[in-house]
């Protein structure tokens, strides 16, 4: 009986595991993850899971694993990919051999080089799994001071969900503006405008030195000098893919381990999905790139599932974001850099789209903002657009009257 392993006990592994019983395949599969809890959602930890220290929100539960026939392991990683045997060895010394192999390891937070002191105190703090949640959950409380080096997505939820909890909030980003990594400059002010309101200090443009315990504080040192105290601080400075399983086993690596554009890896019997992994984009003329987000572990997912089986299917989903702050949703679709003409249409409640458009006037993404699903709906039909390629009138996308719709089907 044939057998597939997947390691990475993620949002990824998760749905392909799930996907590949539904589209039919009757072999054995095994979910390895080194975390002690079953695969669960990584987006509510910086919001729900920050403010309340709330269980995870599994993907599925035992019964459900146990339905599907799938044997899922927790709390022991692997060690190695014996390509030539075609085993895996668990750090427990456990081997599983396996016909078909699906790395979805993720990625982890990229450390700050400047830290040091204790991080085991529990003051100086990463982002990435439930347990962080907790413990800097449990670390603030109002009148406490939470320092957040980073102005990317998740640096900004952790200090809209602290605010929320009370917490005395300073956010540290070193380049001239947050969100500088995909998010155009119109939307960052807009972000940026609302956590000030909300009294977020913000400093951009700053670099620190060093971050350091100091009895039962952080000192946060400068480039200029200064120096900053915090209760806690929190570092979201962006992740790393886990590709050291991959490269010992001899797997081609390209800023993640690089698949082909049905994920498969430079072995025909590995494939990898998610964080982890680099590909190339049809939409945007064979690009690589590697995405860090919940939609395209969703989407890779049932992708590698069904190629697993055999099916051969090409990538074609478009790149899509989204972060929840206070009561505003930012929302993208595509890639925006290198557009050549950018127009924005206004909608209600104080909501707008940006187009970006490319030399030929195709759509290649769309970003907006605005409380609730003011966008969403947009938003949705603009990643039509873009997968469809299509050639439009930056004016007739710029009007609130031009159904997004009609071009669709036109």
């Amino acid at each position: 009986m044939s057998k597939i392993i997947i390691v990475g006990g993620g949002e990824c592994g998760a749905r392909a595991a799930f996907a590949l019983r539904e589209q039919g395949f009757n072999g054995d599969i095994t979910l390895i993850g080194a975390e002690p809890h079953l695969p669960y959602e990584r987006p509510p930890l910086s919001k729900t899971g920050l403010a309340s220290a709330a269980p995870p929100q599994y993907v599925a539960g035992p019964a459900r694993y146990e339905e599907a026939r799938i044997t899922i392991l927790t709390g022991v990683p692997v060690d190695t990919v014996d390509r030539q045997s075609k085993l895996v060895r668990l750090s427990d010394g456990r081997k599983f051999p396996y016909d078909q192999l699906l790395l979805a390891t993720g990625a982890r937070p990229r450390p700050f080089a400047g830290v040091s002191g204790d991080p085991g105190l529990g003051r100086i703090c990463m982002l990435r799994n439930h347990g962080d949640a907790v413990a800097i959950h449990e670390a603030l409380a109002p009148g406490k001071s939470l320092a957040v080096v980073g102005g990317g997505f998740i640096g900004l939820e952790i200090a809209a969900t602290a605010r929320k909890l009370g917490a005395e909030v300073l956010l540290i980003e070193s380049s001239p503006r947050v969100l500088s990594r995909g998010v155009p400059a119109e939307i960052a002010k807009v972000v940026t405008e609302r956590h000030r309101q909300e009294g977020v200090n913000i400093l951009c443009g700053e670099q620190i030195t060093s971050i350091a315990t100091e009895n039962d504080k952080v000192q946060i040192l400068f480039a200029n000098g200064t120096t900053r105290l915090a209760d806690i601080v929190v570092v979201g400075i962006g992740v790393i893919p886990n590709v050291e399983l991959a490269e010992a086993a001899g797997l081609l690596i390209d800023n993640g381990i690089a698949v082909d554009a049905t994920l498969r890896t430079s072995d025909p019997d590995i494939f990898a999905a998610g964080d982890c992994c680099s590909f190339p984009l049809s939409h945007y003329r064979e690009r690589r790139v590697r995405l860090e987000a919940w939609r395209n572990a969703q989407d890779q997912g049932m992708l590698v599932a069904a190629n697993l089986l055999g099916r051969g299917l090409a990538i074609a989903s478009v790149p899509w974001f989204w972060s929840d702050q206070y009561e505003l949703t930012l929302q993208i679709a595509g890639l925006s850099d290198g557009a050549a003409t950018t127009v924005r249409r206004d909608l209600d409640q104080g909501a707008f789209i940006l187009f970006h458009l490319d030399g030929e006037d195709r759509l290649i993404a769309a970003s907006g903002i605005g409380p609730g699903n003011a966008v969403a709906r947009d938003i949705r039909l603009a990643e039509m657009l873009i997968a469809a390629k299509r050639r439009l009138d930056p004016e007739a996308l710029a009007s609130p009257k031009t159904n997004l719709k009609k071009l669709l089907a036109a």
